[in-house]
């Protein structure tokens, strides 16, 4: 089920010039010299090209062999009703039981534990709906749908023995799920189901038909507590709860069921009668808990079962489906399925399990849903379970087309999926059914559960794409193509449209009329990095000099030229393409045009060939009309009785005398042509005279704090080379002069109106670095006070927690804008300071807020002295202007980030660094037209900090659409989110968080809904029609919006929208400016955490991820999570001696220190290329991950467990399995 499986596109465009390659890139007698011979690069006006590679048009739902549908193609039914659909899973062999080995040199599961051969346990029913025999499955045939009645129940032991020839082979992986493959059909591609194919596979088999139970059912009567195990678990290891079963294919010998290539319907008969759940069947998990809502008018459950485990609290009762849905059991010819008896549950609520039975257990959890089921050992492996191919480990839960999904109280029943065709499929002893949707009563549906291996898989779509987009290069000629995401490695080639890297659009076909829009609540937005840095392998933008006349412009709506205007009359004039007016070309512009109506020099000028590039601004586009000076940097470095003591002060000191070797300069081999100053302050501002010509620095102090000035003028700004010795003195006497400070107040308004002063006077744009602790309480400007007040949490009044406690700041920041005075605050606070207020500068001028809560010199001082050396060395622009324009039809309306706007249009920055975002909504203000298609064109203007004025351009063509099957095509999940969040956590600002909270839910299901109600086909839903249920029972999502649900609930949970108890104000306002100006890539990671497990580390590919769930952690493994500001590793408590010996360099758990916050440095290989994976995560961040060691059951885990999304979070935020049923019932309701 990949996301955008077509492999990048061909350009039609040809290969790039060599010309492009060479570094020298400059006009020579105003044209370019002859090297830059032409290629077939980007049209100046686009033709449509040949539909992607691997894409078809006529691919259908799963519910359907073949169907020519193109539009189902986008979409993957998900049956959260009355009927479970039956599984695309091949399932795994059972054995005798095996010995398991927990310890298997380097392998991490996620299955049972190991266990005496005393402790051997019944296999218990794996999540499929098959009928299992020992002889070939007929699948072929309609299936008779009477109840059948079974005869006596066989020792488990024969049922094993019967089962234990059947192994695990090595056949091809098929595409029902990870770590299938799909049968040999001739098929079409089908739209995708729940569970993406292994990479190189695209065609989707159709499930296989629904069988009946063949597990022991309880007795009517309520069933007597019973162990998981014959035995107590071994002293040394906690059983897993529930173990998932196995992916891996079965031999190709095994029997196969025929393809059937029409859906078949079944003879209609009576409903099987009701049935018991399994006393021993895995209930669900705690962390699943339902999202609350209404109680339910009447609840029905189920006799309780024997000790389930801590991480589960109720039962799994399968649920209901009508007749003519699904085959009715077959009787077996083998001693098989034991008889099922037939009895009205028991009234009354399920009660969870108690704290005691959670506490006798002390399970830790396992994979989803299944009891264990023992495993034989893989050839050339030496025991456990093999990683699975969707990222879990353990056995993996075979994915379904359509499921029964949980029931929210007072909700109703989703209804039933269609009764798809059979596949073909291998006899596994997997093929054991579980009781679905067919086999109860519909009272019994209200407290299913929802196997959360069926669900959309991020890692799934993750590692499609990667597969299928990683290899060739995106080349930007095509016009509305989807980029990779930004988890691939993926090599960009400009042909006339700008790099991903630097813009990212929500949708690449836009709608044509604003209705349309409106219709599908799709928000229309690009996230801009103007300045990204690019890789190695990709060139820089070209800088093209114009000389004196400048960049060549149009006359009406200003748009620089760009490879979408086009020549006419012989070259003489040029239209454009934002505002189709004709403009003269220059005479110095002027070139002939070829046979194609394109200029012959179009393949020599980047501005009329690629996407982005850089115009030598001239002296119109600069502040008053004068050329700037080099920008300066200003340290200001709090010297109060908490700076000192914290070690701030000293480490400051120490690490700016290497630092200011490493100015910003545009050419390494040069000096940089960046000016320093520095001041010390707590309610007094000391400035410091370092002038060359001196011996020591002097120190002027301005205690008059009401009325800021600049003592001095020569010798505050020098340059470093001149004056390094001086300053080096001042550096080395500074932490000697306040070392026994008793001074605990501190200012902070009038610290950055010194700066100002100092720019203002030298007549030049620049950055403030403010090293800060405390609240400013002292009289002075911008003074504040503590209004933490953590009563106003949920409540109509938080939101001014948010706000700035007054307008000083914001009046301040206006006019450190004009100035092109950018600031940056590095916080170390002990207690409440007010982010919300302090951040205000910062945020306003393009500057960046870091903060250190409870600052320790020992423990912190790596993280913050690699966030400063970052910040100080990172490329940037200052006193920047950005202007967004568009083509006729659209315009930019609103505009997310760190910065100011005195108007409606331009984005003023005092400061733009290379990790900085601006994102821009987009409204229609007319009809699009599909021929034309939308253009975007993004202009900087900046100073270089060698002191350049430039203008930096990036241009994006997008499709234009009036069908909604085309615009849910081309969307990006990961940049909606981006967007959304920050609309997000703008709107906290002035409207409630719940209010914010509910409308975000709102907005997505109605995206969900318009596309369920327009674009999914009506034979997607099969026969729901004939179920108990409405026809709404299947949720179909759209196939790149699959991720919207689970990514739009870990916005819902996040600190800033739904806080813990724990999480303080400061922290929430600090989250929420952060966020203001993440890139895509940034906020995919902050949002959904990678969890990588440490297997094996052989070569240079990274282990695949695993899904971020408690369930996935496996007590013998550790694990790395990065969040994009922290690292975790995780240890379990039966982690391997070898593997903890490899990492610590101790082989016990109780040995390994909880506080390190960097590994040691061991001489073995898997250290290494620990540390090595470590060192790659921090450098793909702007900010420094600290390392924190989190030992399994320590209090730490807790803070661990936080970033573990998938979960039901400790703040009340739901599940993703359970907020996608919320979301569902959501859409329902819109649709009904």
């Amino acid at each position: 089920m990949n996301v955008n499986q077509q492999p990048p596109i061909a350009s039609p465009y040809g290969q790039p010039q060599p010309g492009y390659g060479q570094p020298n890139y400059a006009p020579l007698g105003g044209g370019y010299p002859g090297p830059y011979g032409p290629y077939n690069g980007p049209a100046t006006a686009y033709q449509p090209g040949a539909p992607p590679q691997g894409y078809c048009t006529y691919a259908s739902f799963p519910s359907k062999a073949v169907a020519a549908n193109p539009v189902s193609a986008l979409s993957s039914p998900l049956d959260l009703g009355s009927a479970r659909a039956p599984p695309t899973s091949v399932p795994p062999p059972v054995s005798t039981p095996q010995a398991y080995s927990q310890y298997a040199q380097g392998d991490i599961q996620n299955g049972p534990p190991s266990m005496d051969h005393s402790m051997a346990q019944p296999a218990h029913r794996p999540p499929v709906s098959q009928l299992y025999s020992q002889g070939a499955m007929n699948l072929s045939g309609p299936q008779p749908s009477y109840p059948q009645q079974y005869g006596v129940q066989p020792p488990m032991q024969q049922v094993t023995n019967q089962m234990s020839g059947m192994q695990i082979g090595s056949g091809p992986l098929t595409s029902a799920g990870p770590g299938y493959a799909p049968p040999p059909s001739s098929q079409p591609p089908i739209s995708a189901a729940y569970s993406a194919a292994a990479p190189p596979s695209y065609t989707q088999a159709p499930p296989p038909v629904s069988g009946s139970p063949s597990q022991p059912p309880p007795p009517s009567e309520p069933a007597a507590p019973q162990p998981y195990y014959s035995g107590p678990p071994p002293s040394h290891q906690q059983p897993f709860p529930s173990s998932s079963p196995y992916s891996g294919p079965p031999p190709s010998s095994q029997p196969r069921a025929p393809a059937v290539s029409q859906q078949q319907s079944f003879p209609p008969g009576p409903p099987p009668p009701a049935q018991q759940p399994f006393p021993n069947s895995a209930p669900p998990p705690v962390s699943r808990a339902s999202y609350f809502g209404p109680p339910p008018p009447i609840q029905h459950s189920f006799p309780p079962r024997g000790h389930p485990p801590s991480s589960q609290p109720g039962p799994f009762p399968p649920t209901f489906a009508p007749p003519a849905q699904y085959p009715a059991p077959q009787p077996p010819s083998q001693p098989g399925p034991p008889p099922f008896h037939s009895g009205p549950p028991p009234q009354g609520p399920m009660p969870p399990p108690s704290m005691s039975q959670q506490q006798a257990n002390h399970l830790p959890p396992g994979p989803i849903q299944q009891p264990p089921m023992q495993q034989p050992p893989q050839p050339g492996m030496q025991g456990g379970y093999p990683p699975q191919q969707n990222g879990a480990f353990g056995q993996p839960v075979g994915p379904q087309t359509g499921y029964a999904g949980p029931q929210y109280p007072g909700q109703q029943n989703y209804g039933a999926g269609p009764a798809p065709a059979p596949a073909q499929k291998r006899l596994d002893p997997d093929s054991i059914p579980s009781p679905q949707a067919s086999e109860l009563p519909a009272v019994q549906k209200s407290r299913h559960r929802i196997d959360p291996d069926a669900v959309p898989s991020p890692i799934q779509v993750i590692e499609d794409d990667r597969a299928n987009k990683s290899s060739e290069p995106f080349t930007t000629g095509v016009k509305g193509q989807t980029p990779p995401l930004v988890t691939t490695n993926f090599q960009v080639k400009d042909q006339g449209n700008a790099s991903p890297r630097f813009i990212r659009c929500t949708a690449y076909n836009m709608p044509c009329t604003a209705d349309m829009a409106k219709q599908s609540q799709v928000p229309l937005a690009a996230v801009i990095k103007p300045l990204a840095v690019l890789p190695p392998d990709e060139t820089l933008p070209y800088i093209v000099d114009h000389g004196e006349a400048g960049p060549i412009r149009c006359n009406r709506c200003k748009a620089y030229m760009c490879p979408y205007m086009q020549f006419i009359e012989g070259g003489r004039r040029f239209q454009c393409g934002f505002c189709s007016c004709v403009t003269e070309v220059p005479p110095h512009y002027f070139q002939h045009l070829d046979h194609t109506g394109k200029r012959v020099d179009c393949y020599d000028r980047p501005e009329l060939s690629l996407g982005s590039y850089e115009f030598v601004a001239t002296v119109d586009y600069c502040k008053n009309n004068k050329l700037p000076q080099p920008p300066a940097f200003v340290f200001f470095i709090d010297v109060s009785y908490n700076a000192v003591k914290s070690g701030m002060v000293n480490i400051v000191c120490q690490e700016l005398k290497t630092l200011l070797d490493y100015l910003p300069r545009e050419n390494p081999e040069a000096d940089s042509v960046v000016r320093v100053g520095f001041v010390t302050y707590n309610k007094v501002l000391h400035f410091y005279n370092v002038k060359s010509s001196l011996a020591q620095p002097q120190m002027m102090v301005v205690s008059d704090v009401s009325d800021m000035f600049l003592p001095l003028l020569d010798g505050f700004l020098v340059n470093v080379n001149d004056s390094r010795m001086v300053i080096e003195s001042l550096l080395d006497q500074i932490p000697e002069m306040f070392e026994d400070t008793r001074e605990t107040e501190t200012v902070f308004g009038p610290v950055i109106q010194a700066g100002l002063e100092a720019l203002k006077a030298a007549d030049c744009a620049g950055k403030l670095f403010v090293f800060h602790s405390s609240l400013p309480i002292a009289e002075a400007p911008g003074k504040l006070k503590n209004r933490e007040d953590k009563k106003l949490v949920g409540t109509d009044k938080e939101k001014s927690l948010f706000q700035p406690q007054s307008g000083f700041y914001s009046n301040l920041s206006k006019e450190c804008v004009a100035q092109g005075c950018c600031v940056d605050l590095f916080l170390f606070p002990n207690q409440y300071v007010d982010v919300a207020t302090l951040g205000v500068v910062p945020v306003s001028t393009g500057g960046s807020v870091y903060k250190y809560t409870y600052f320790q010199a020992e423990t912190d001082r790596e993280q913050f002295l690699n966030d400063l050396r970052r910040d100080v060395q990172k490329p940037m622009g200052f006193d920047a202007v950005m202007r967004v324009r568009t083509s006729t039809g659209i315009r930019a309306t609103d505009f997310f980030g760190s910065f100011f706007m005195s108007n409606t249009t331009d984005v003023e920055l005092a400061g733009l660094d290379c990790d900085k975002t601006v994102t821009v909504e987009f409204r229609h203000d007319d009809k699009l037209s599909e021929d034309t298609g939308a253009l975007m064109q993004c202009a900087v203007l900046y100073t270089s900090c060698s002191g350049q004025r430039r203008l930096r351009v990036h241009n994006m063509a997008v499709n234009c659409c009036s069908q909604l099957a085309d615009l849910y095509r081309n969307c990006e999940t990961d940049t909606i989110i981006n967007f959304i969040s920050k609309y997000a956590y703008r709107s906290i600002l002035n409207t409630p968080t719940k209010t914010v909270r509910d409308t975000m839910v709102n907005q997505c299901a109605q995206i969900l809904a318009c596309y369920r109600k327009n674009c999914a086909s009506p034979s997607s839903a099969g026969q729901v029609s004939q179920s108990l249920s409405s026809p709404l029972g299947q949720l179909i999502l759209p196939e790149c919006m699959k991720l919207l649900p689970v990514y739009l609930n870990c916005v819902l949970k996040s600190d800033v929208l739904q806080p813990g108890a724990d999480i303080s104000l400061d922290d929430r306002a600090y989250l929420r400016q952060l966020l203001s100006c993440m890139d895509v890539s940034e906020s995919h990671i902050f949002f959904y955490p990678r969890l990588l497990p440490l297997v094996k580390l052989d070569g240079g590919s990274l282990p695949m991820a695993v899904r971020n769930s408690e369930e996935r952690l496996s007590k013998g493994g550790v694990y790395l999570l990065e969040t994009g500001l922290h690292l975790f590793l995780w240890v379990g408590a039966n982690a391997q001696q070898e593997l903890l010996s490899n990492i610590f360099g101790t082989p016990t758990f109780s040995q390994i220190d909880p506080n390190m916050t960097s590994l040691p440095e061991l001489d073995n290989p898997f250290s290494q290329r620990l540390r090595e994976i470590i060192d790659s995560f921090r450098s793909q961040r702007s900010r420094y991950m600290k390392l924190m060691v989190v030992k399994q059951e320590d209090k730490a885990e807790l803070i661990f467990k936080h970033y573990l999304c998938e979960d039901k979070s400790v703040s009340g935020g739901a599940s993703y399995v359970d907020f996608l049923c919320h979301m569902h019932k959501e859409i329902r309701q819109l649709l009904s």
